[in-house]
């Protein structure tokens, strides 16, 4: 019997290690957004985005695709788009869930997210502290 248990925890070590090195984009942009909001280096909607893309203090920036106003995404791509710094963008869909992710909400005793409020743009201008999402976002970005 000893032979199948070590067997079983073999298999499961190597399931751990798989999962833990495919990170998605999706849930890297989440988990960086987190650590940067506590290091408090968000500048969350569209006037706090501008200032801080045009001052040249943004690291990236995320867009929703989903707002109605094309002005706006006008507006930041071409600001992320200047010659002398690009700025990384990554555009998601929902602008409730990007709220959600940068902080435009409240938690209820459960940890779920009550009253959220929806993001047109979210700029990271300090990264806090290193991840390993952090390293995933600059390798997706760097091979594009």
């Amino acid at each position: 019997m000893s032979d199948v248990e070590q067997q079983v925890v073999e298999e499961v070590e190597v399931a751990v290690e798989e999962t833990s090195a495919s990170i998605s984009i999706e849930d890297a942009v989440k988990k960086v957004l987190r650590i940067s909001l506590v290091h408090d280096g968000l500048a969350r909607g569209l006037r706090e985005a501008s200032k801080a893309l045009s001052s040249g203090a943004a690291q990236l920036c995320v867009l929703c695709d989903s707002v109605t106003d094309e002005a706006i995404i006008k507006l930041v791509e071409a600001l992320c788009n200047e010659p002398e710094e690009k700025i990384p963008l990554i555009k998601v869909s929902d602008a409730k869930q990007l709220g959600e992710w940068a902080g435009l909400c409240t938690l209820d005793r459960e940890g779920n997210a009550r009253k959220v409020v929806g993001a047109s743009c979210v700029v990271i201008k300090d990264w806090g502290q290193d991840s390993e999402e952090r390293h995933v976002l600059l390798d997706y970005f760097s091979s594009n």
